[in-house]
């Protein structure tokens, strides 16, 4: 299908794609692409106006900045599993990358267009909330800074206004944790019915720190609470582990669909954190 008519501004600088969206009541930000394009094609949402953020150098990269890194909204999956500091700080994001779509999307998909998109089963918003990150977002009263725990309000909701722009993501350094993503789909590159975004701070053989973050198990990603407590100062043994990997689920309100229901939801999310929890101990 052929989207309706729109208006379509690729302005150069974030001032100028701040200034485009003020121009417009019903104004629709194009960033990879990859959920906005279906959307525009099957008629589901028709904006007034495009506002096409792929010109704005400054939204890409990936730097280092004192105690953290920063990766401009815009930055394509694919820079992002190539780059040594994201390797080496932020393991469990690349973990977690790798597992999404195909190579095609993941050179035109963007971790901020993901981000803002905020669908529940889309495998950025557990790793990023695991990892305490902080999202950076502009508008027409400055720059202000949302932490992760904030900035998902809702199903395809998020703390950025009708006026605004996910610029950045601050994430904390978690050099030398383990981190592993798990994740359950029926068929090949489809939406995650469970996954699991675990990252793990050892301490010898114990586990000092673990946080843990659930994709599709409730309306915006969770972090398993029960579980990274249940964890914290383990001693981490495998029965252990399984004791607390069988918390996950508390506190969550998975969806029931097609792909499986509520309860069935919450069985994977206890066999997927042992996995996760697992792997990231090296174990």
């Amino acid at each position: 299908m052929i989207p309706a008519a729109f208006d379509y501004a690729a302005p150069e600088t974030v001032a100028d794609a701040l200034a485009a969206l003020a121009d417009s009541d019903d104004a629709k930000v194009l960033a990879g692409g990859q959920s906005l394009l279906p959307i525009l094609r099957m008629r589901l949402n028709a904006p007034e106006k495009i506002v096409d953020l792929g010109k704005i150098a400054e939204l890409r990269g990936i730097r280092e900045d004192g105690d953290a890194i920063v990766i401009g909204a815009m930055t394509a999956y694919a820079d992002i599993l190539t780059d040594p500091l994201v390797a080496e700080h932020a393991a469990l994001l690349k973990a977690a990358i790798e597992t999404v779509a195909d190579p095609q999307i993941r050179h035109r998909g963007t971790i901020g267009g993901a981000l803002v998109h905020a669908d529940p089963a889309g495998d950025v918003g557990a790793p990023v909330l695991a990892l305490d990150a902080e999202l950076v977002i502009a508008g027409p009263g400055g720059e202000r800074t949302v932490a992760a725990a904030d900035f998902f309000e809702d199903l395809f909701t998020t703390a950025v206004g009708e006026d605004e722009l996910l610029t950045a993501i601050r994430i904390p350094k978690h050099t030398g944790w383990g981190a592993a993503y798990e994740k359950f789909v029926r068929v090949a590159h489809q939406w995650s019915i469970v996954a699991v975004a675990a990252t793990v701070r050892m301490d010898g053989d114990a586990i000092a720190e673990a946080r843990v973050g659930l994709t599709n198990m409730g309306s915006t990603p969770l972090r398993a609470t029960a579980t990274e407590a249940a964890l914290a100062g383990s001693a981490g043994t495998a029965q252990g582990i399984a004791h607390a990997c069988g918390l996950a689920a508390e506190g969550t309100s998975p969806p029931s669909d097609l792909n499986g229901d509520a309860d069935y939801r919450r069985h994977l999310a206890g066999v997927l954190t042992r996995r996760a929890v697992l792997s990231a101990v090296g174990r």
